[in-house]
């Protein structure tokens, strides 16, 4: 399947729709005139990640997603939309996978109605967990949300604190102050709030040949413990191409869902900066440092954790620029 979202339809009318709707927003349309089975189509496409689209009632897509549900945080969005092009209504992960925001992008195409039902959109309060998937942000406790969406929703306003600029005005019923505490906190370290948690930092990796990923497994749990760090502001892992081949090294990279990068010696060498420098490392490798270094490269960023080294296996963060707005929508 392809492009961000996929459609379903049950009927030639359903179908016709589908592919005006996929003409103008990309994704893929079956059929079950054509034999797609519901049940197998909708465990595929929602394994996949990507929004489903039904064409067609309501209570379909409702019982073939319900087998399928996770969670807040990990469910894709889901819209449904009848075949006339009357309504799009989204029924799953309205904020966090976007499905409000389809709903209206395919009403805006045909001409339907979005039947939006979530409260803060309903009551026109600012939804915190919408604006963190505009932003990018990882939400560390969903549980949360509910109790910040209360507040505003009773009239009250909310604390957002952030260690990262927010450029704009705040929207009605959020205040910054810049001590105390917060209802809702950015940043990459662990607070009593609602963690919003930008995934900014490179992680740069030194390890002795052989490592194995139950070491460093080991390692980065105590690596995040010293330094506060949470792992969720991870977005990436650099290495010296000499570790390329290290299964223990891709593993624990692919479980965390990091893309892992290599650099030559050469490469990692001709960065300026302030490095802990090894004489050891530069026998060895060719170069001074490799955590350090490689973290910095492909952060293109300042350095913000030093090395920390044990059990032959060496970790250090480097931090991407970063500034946030107040969009509730994209672009």
């Amino acid at each position: 399947m392809n492009g961000e979202m996929v459609f379903l339809a049950f009927t030639e009318k359903g179908r016709t729709l589908a592919k005006t709707l996929s003409a103008a927003l990309g994704g893929e349309v079956s059929c079950t005139r054509d034999g797609v089975s519901l049940a197998g189509w909708t465990a595929d496409a929602f394994s996949s990640g990507r929004a489903l689209v039904f064409v067609g009632a309501v209570g379909i897509a409702v019982r073939a997603v319900a087998p399928h549900l996770r969670g807040k945080t990990s469910d894709p969005a889901v819209v449904a939309v009848d075949e006339c092009g009357r309504f799009a209504v989204p029924l799953l992960s309205g904020h966090l996978g976007g499905a409000n925001a389809l709903a209206e992008k395919i009403a805006a195409v045909c001409g339907a109605e979005p039947v939006i039902t979530t409260a803060t959109d309903r009551n026109r309060v600012f939804a915190v967990d919408e604006w963190a998937r505009i932003q990018g942000l990882k939400l560390r406790n969903p549980e949360r949300i509910k109790r910040v969406s209360a507040k505003l929703l009773a009239g009250e306003t909310i604390a957002v604190r952030s260690a990262f600029p927010i450029d704009g005005a705040a929207p009605a019923g959020v205040v910054l102050p810049e001590s105390g505490d917060a209802d809702v906190w950015v940043d990459l370290r662990p607070h009593d709030a609602l963690m919003l948690v930008p995934p900014v930092l490179v992680l740069g990796i030194g390890c002795r040949r052989g490592t194995e990923k139950e070491t460093l497994d080991r390692r980065f749990a105590a690596f995040c413990a010293e330094t506060g760090v949470l792992p969720e502001a991870i977005c990436a892992a650099a290495s010296i191409d000499l570790k390329r081949d290290e299964k223990g090294l891709a593993d624990f990279c692919a479980a965390h869902g990091w893309p892992l990068y290599f650099d030559s010696a050469e490469a990692l060498a001709a960065l300026e900066g302030d490095f802990t420098a090894s004489a050891f490392v530069a026998q060895a490798a060719g170069v001074d440092n490799v955590c350090e270094r490689a973290a910095v490269r492909h952060a293109r960023g300042k350095l913000i954790i030093r090395k920390h080294a044990a059990e032959g296996v060496t970790f250090a963060l480097a931090q991407k620029e970063l500034r946030l707005d107040w969009r509730m929508t994209h672009g």
